[in-house]
């Protein structure tokens, strides 16, 4: 990530323009009243540079391990 993108990016809309969504759809992941699609969990993580399990929790069901 390129440190002249970083103030932008960490706005919710130029996350949301990044992932190409919509500021409410940011909003709401981080209320936690929106799950995403597989596929921009998997954006969001590349974009972090995370792996997803560190981004998002399974929330209502056991973890067996």
């Amino acid at each position: 990530m390129n440190e002249s993108e970083t103030p932008e990016l960490w706005t919710q809309e130029g996350l949301a323009k990044r992932l190409g969504v919509t500021r409410q759809t940011i909003i709401s992941m981080e209320k936690g009243t929106y799950n995403p699609s597989l596929a921009l969990a998997f954006k969001l993580a590349h974009l972090f540079e995370m792996k997803i399990e560190d981004i998002f929790e399974l929330r209502g069901e056991k973890n067996e391990s």
